[in-house]
């Protein structure tokens, strides 16, 4: 029972934090406000207006009587009503309209039928409660005659629902908009350690993030801080490390080279050569898969240029672009664009023909690269993205290096806030789908 009011109200209530807390605040308000006003309409002004209305209507019926038994003393009937009540008073020999003046949703057009009706009859009168700024025109058949009686709103019905209406409402109005504001700033906080993570996820520096906010969230944030700090120190120290390894291990590699080239014998100075090769590629992948990425800023590119330079650079007649829609992305794109070519190259390597397509959604972005090669096991998705795996198989995505280049794409991809899957494609080969949030 317990979990499935948990789910409901997962469902039913909003994401954000910040309006969540203002339901907590608002909700108890609004909900007070009307059992206050519904009790007040109910009990007090609804008594009030039928009593109001019930007064006016006993005199309408007094001045009809008046009027059919002495004519003779309308004029003096006229002008004392209109002397102490304000009543306008006319006679006419015209039937009553046909069509109702009366609101459909009014209480007060609602009581007033109600009390004329029971008075003077079903189809024996008519009214207008909205023809007048301040005035109800009100029509009764006398006889062969009809009555007119102009009277003030005041007394049809009574205008203290109006005052306590507003008197109830104006502060409950008032103190939503005071939460409003409290929450605003309660929540702002949040929101900016949470941009400052996501930031910091994607590989970008937070130098300019400041705590803010309540203790709890101060605390937090600068907890976040001294992480953040403490991590990209020692990223950096790694790639510094690595860097001079790499400078340290290309030199005598160099120097293995020229003393390769010195022998006479070239069928082993070839083999010994090739060794060399491939162990300057291992280095590099190394040193590629420890830097991160990290020393490169995040812009705003437009991705269809990055693959039109892709395209490019490759300048193969087996690699095909599909539909590309105009998808402008904030990444590092130096990154991003050696990690679709290193997708690509493993495609065009593996496989006869490499299909790229290029498509968005409503906040994301999909990179889909395929090929007709032999694919990858099904089994074994998840292992190629370890580092320093290799497949035994006819297909290595990594057959010259070290294991590392999904590992890399897929570092890279994450650091982006991105994800990347493995599937077989429609040419029976590998399909690599990619997400980005635009």
């Amino acid at each position: 029972m317990f979990s499935g009011l948990n789910r409901l109200l997962k469902i039913i209530l909003p994401k954000r934090l910040f309006y969540r807390a203002l339901i907590i605040v608002a909700a108890p308000s609004i909900i007070l406000q009307l059992i206050i006003t519904i009790v007040f309409f109910d009990s007090i002004w609804i008594k009030a207006n039928k009593n109001t209305t019930r007064s006016l209507v006993t005199q309408l019926k007094t001045i009809q009587d008046v009027y059919e038994n002495d004519k003779k003393n309308l004029d003096f009937l006229t002008d004392s009503y209109k002397n102490n009540f304000n009543f306008e008073i006319g006679i006419n020999k015209e039937d009553l309209p046909e069509n109702s003046g009366e609101r459909k949703f009014s209480p007060m057009d609602r009581s007033l039928r109600r009390e004329l009706k029971s008075t003077f009859g079903n189809k024996n009168y008519w009214f207008n409660t909205s023809k007048f700024k301040n005035a109800v025109q009100i029509k009764v058949k006398s006889e062969s005659e009809v009555i007119e009686f102009l009277v003030p709103k005041e007394l049809v019905s009574t205008s203290s629902v109006r005052l306590f209406v507003l008197w109830t409402t104006l502060p409950s109005i008032v103190l939503i908009i005071i939460a409003l504001i409290f929450l605003k700033n309660q929540t702002r906080p949040l929101v900016k350690l949470a941009k400052a993570a996501e930031k910091f996820g994607k590989g970008d520096y937070v130098n300019d993030f400041r705590p803010s906010g309540a203790q709890e969230i101060r605390k937090a944030a600068y907890e976040f801080d001294r992480m953040a700090k403490r991590i990209n120190r020692h990223l950096n120290q790694r790639s510094e490390m690595l860097s001079g390894i790499s400078h340290d291990l290309r030199t005598p590699l160099t120097r293995l080279k020229l003393q390769l080239a010195m022998l006479n014998q070239k069928e082993l100075s070839e083999k010994m050569s090739k060794d060399i090769d491939e162990m300057e590629k291992m280095l590099d992948d190394y040193l590629q898969f420890a830097k991160t990425q990290l020393q490169e800023k995040t812009v705003e590119i437009n991705l269809n240029k990055l693959f039109d330079e892709i395209k490019n650079n490759f300048n193969n007649t087996k690699l095909s672009f599909g539909n590309k829609k105009k998808i402008y992305l904030k990444c590092r794109p130096l990154a991003l664009k050696r990690t679709f070519e290193n997708v690509i190259q493993n495609g065009l390597t593996y496989g006869e023909n490499v299909y790229v397509n290029l498509d968005k959604s409503v906040n994301r972005v999909l990179v889909l690269i395929e090929d007709d090669g032999p694919g990858i096991p099904e089994d074994q998705y998840k292992n190629v993205f370890k580092p320093f795996y290799r497949l035994d198989k006819s297909r290595s995505l990594n057959k010259s290096g070290v294991g590392l280049g999904l590992a890399i794409v897929e570092d890279v991809i994450n650091s982006h806030g991105g994800n990347i899957q493995l599937g077989k494609s429609k040419y029976n080969g590998l399909q690599v789908k990619i997400s980005l949030p635009f």
